[in-house]
C-alpha cells in the first residue's frame, strides 16, 4: 500500500510541475520532454540510493523519516518554481531553462518517494523463494499507483483546484503519513526537525503565484503595458493572448486584429450594419467597432 501511494504522488507531481513551470516556459513538447525526463532521473536515483541504503540500516527506521522528507520536498517546489522561473523566463526558457527549473523543484521530492520501494522490498524480503513474488507484487503496486494518480490528476484535480493547493495537500500528506509511521517505529522528531517542518510550512506559504486566475487549461493574468500606460495585455502562461487599451478602443496591438480591421474598412458599408464577432478573449474587435462606427452592433460568441 506504501508503494502504491508513494507512486501516486511522483505522477501526481509530475503532472503538476507542467502546471507550475509553464507561466515561465510555456506548454510545449520540449517542457514535457524536460519533465518526463527530470522525474525519470529523480525515480532512477531514487530506487538506486534507497537500495543501497536499505541494505545498511534498518527500513522500519528509515521509511518515515524518508516520506517526510519527501513532503517537506514537495512543499518547498512552488517556492523554487517562484524563485528561479522570472530569471529563467528573462533568459528565453528553452531545454536548458526547463530541465534547470524541473530539476531544482522536483527530483528531490521524485527521488525521496522512489527510495521507498526497495526498502519496502527489503521488509517483504524473507527467503529467496519469495523473491518474484514481492518483487513483482511491489511493481505492480506501484504501477497502479503511478496510474491512479495520473487520471485523478488529469481528469479531476487540475480542474477542481488551483495547482499550488494539491502539491500543499500531497506535501502535507506525506509529512503526516511518515510522522504517523516513525511514531509507530518508535521514532520521536527531533526539535530541530520539529522546526525544520515549520519553516518549511511557512516558506511553502511565502510564495505567490504568478497567476490571477487558475483555470481547468491556463494560468491567467493581466498585465499593465509598460510601454503604453493605459494598456492591458491578457496572458494565458506565458503568451500574450489579448490586448486592450482601457482608453482608446481604437488601438489595435496584433497585427492579426488590425489586418481585420483592414478588412472590415473595405468591405463594410456606411450605415446600420450588425457584425457577429466570433471568439472572446479581450474583446478588441467589438470595442473598436462601438467606436469606429457608432451606429453598428456586435454580438459575440465565445467559443472557448
Amino acid at each position: 500500500m506504501l508503494v502504491f501511494f508513494t507512486s501516486a504522488a511522483v505522477l501526481i507531481l509530475e503532472i503538476l510541475a507542467g502546471r507550475l513551470v509553464a507561466p515561465y516556459v510555456g506548454v510545449s513538447l520540449d517542457t514535457y520532454t524536460g519533465i518526463i525526463g527530470t522525474v525519470l532521473a529523480g525515480i532512477a536515483i531514487g530506487s538506486w540510493v534507497g537500495g543501497w541504503v536499505a541494505d545498511r540500516r534498518d527500513p522500519v527506521q528509515l521509511i518515515g523519516p524518508v516520506l517526510v522528507a519527501a513532503g517537506a520536498a514537495a512543499l518547498l517546489s512552488p517556492p523554487v518554481i517562484s524563485a528561479l522561473g522570472p530569471g529563467v523566463a528573462r533568459s528565453g526558457g528553452g531545454p536548458a531553462g526547463i530541465v534547470l527549473l524541473t530539476v531544482a523543484a522536483f527530483v528531490l521530492p521524485t527521488a525521496l518517494l522512489s527510495a521507498v520501494a526497495p526498502m519496502a522490498a527489503k521488509l517483504r524480503l524473507t527467503s529467496m523463494a519469495q523473491t518474484g513474488v514481492v518483487v513483482g507484487g511491489l511493481s505492480a503496486a506501484g504501477t497502479a499507483g503511478a496510474l491512479l494518480g495520473t487520471f485523478l490528476t488529469g481528469f479531476v484535480l487540475v480542474g477542481a483546484f488551483p495547482t499550488r493547493a494539491i502539491v500543499a495537500a500531497v506535501g502535507a500528506l506525506l509529512v503526516v503519513a511518515g510522522v504517523v509511521i516513525s511514531l509507530t517505529a518508535r521514532r520521536r522528531p527531533r526539535p530541530v526537525q520539529i522546526v525544520g517542518l515549520f519553516l518549511v510550512a511557512a516558506l511553502s506559504q511565502s510564495n505567490s503565484s504568478p497567476c490571477e486566475e487558475e483555470t481547468a487549461y491556463y494560468c491567467v493574468a493581466v498585465l499593465q503595458d509598460p510601454a503604453r500606460a493605459s494598456g492591458r495585455i491578457l496572458l494565458l502562461d506565458n503568451l500574450r493572448h489579448s490586448y486592450v487599451d482601457l482608453q482608446d478602443p481604437t488601438h489595435l496591438e496584433f497585427r492579426y486584429s488590425r489586418l481585420f480591421a483592414q478588412v472590415i474598412d473595405s468591405t463594410m458599408k456606411p450605415g446600420s450594419v450588425r457584425a457577429l464577432h466570433i471568439g472572446g478573449g479581450g474583446f478588441t474587435l467589438p470595442r473598436w467597432l462601438a467606436a469606429t462606427r457608432p451606429g453598428t452592433s456586435s454580438t459575440v460568441l465565445e467559443l472557448d
